[in-house]
């Protein structure tokens, strides 16, 4: 069994960061020397996707440009001998194919997965929120996909958080466990600590099967006229098992200010390259 799609829902209007958002995505911030969508990317690739489909509003095609290839600028680059950039420029524009579609207004996660189905028809396939970076030996979609080849069933990212954090997060109520796989038994969205039927946080990563979509057609609004992809796996658990990988590794958020800063800050203390300029920038604050 092999994959072939993940679908990345890259629609939001990145409210957080604004105003530095008001005409870039936030998809397209950088974190060291590349932008958020190429981390993704990435990490989906190194999970087996040979397509990506990007769920963008109108706008922000400029997300999926960075991935495609661009002839102008590798030729003017290899004219000036910058090899190294063109080689960064070409890896870039030839991870995946790269298809878009748009959601047409903010109507939730659940719409957004929705509006991908054309694109992936019958097939079982990968889904993460970039908001969230993958640092994992092996990636965590990887990992997600390996549980779905055994178990044949939606798979979730799970991730064990404190009391204090739990309302953030969609919280899993669990069935049974087998070593860091859990049989989910249902699903709750931002639960009050003392409501929480576990520690086990659902993250942004997903196996979703085809089956998924008529869930979501099913699915009604809640607030704010959103559809609510928790809401859609809800629904499968009614027909059938759905499982949750307490994943090994971890997932830096980018996806808010202070996250995108520590990440960035967290990444440049691992690169041998970056390492005496953060220390010595860390230094100057200090003093």
């Amino acid at each position: 069994m092999t994959v072939r799609h993940c679908v990345i829902p890259a629609a939001g209007l990145g409210t957080r960061f604004l105003p530095a958002t008001k005409a870039l995505p936030k998809e397209l911030l950088p974190v060291l020397e590349r932008p958020v969508i190429e981390w993704a990317a990435e990490e989906a690739v190194a999970a087996g996707a040979t397509d990506l489909v990007l769920v963008l509003a109108e706008g922000k095609d400029s997300v999926a440009d960075h991935l495609r290839p661009d002839p102008d600028l590798e030729r003017i680059l290899d004219e000036r001998g910058k090899t190294a950039e063109l080689e960064a420029v070409r890896h870039a524009g030839h991870l995946a194919r790269v298809s878009v579609v748009h959601q047409r207004a903010p109507r939730g996660l659940g719409d957004a997965v929705l509006c991908a189905a054309g694109e992936v028809g019958e097939n079982a396939f990968l889904c993460m929120l970039p908001d969230d970076l993958s640092v994992a030996e092996r990636p965590i979609l990887a990992q997600l996909w390996d549980a779905h080849v055994e178990l044949g069933t939606t798979v979730l990212a799970l991730m064990r958080v404190g009391p204090d954090q739990i309302s953030r997060y969609g919280c899993a109520d669990i069935a049974e466990s087998r070593g860091r796989r859990h049989r989910v038994r249902g699903l709750v969205e931002k639960p009050k600590a003392d409501e929480a039927k576990s520690d086990l946080a659902v993250m942004g990563r997903y196996v979703l099967t085809p089956d998924i979509f008529a869930a979501l057609r099913d699915t009604r609004p809640g607030a704010l006229g959103e559809v609510q992809l928790t809401d859609g796996i809800g629904a499968l658990l009614e027909r059938g098992e759905v499982w949750g990988v307490e994943f090994e590794g971890e997932l830096l958020d980018v996806g808010t200010p202070a996250g995108w800063l520590q990440t960035n800050i967290r990444l440049a203390a691992r690169d041998p390259a970056l390492r005496r300029a953060l220390d010595a920038a860390l230094a100057s604050a200090a003093a």
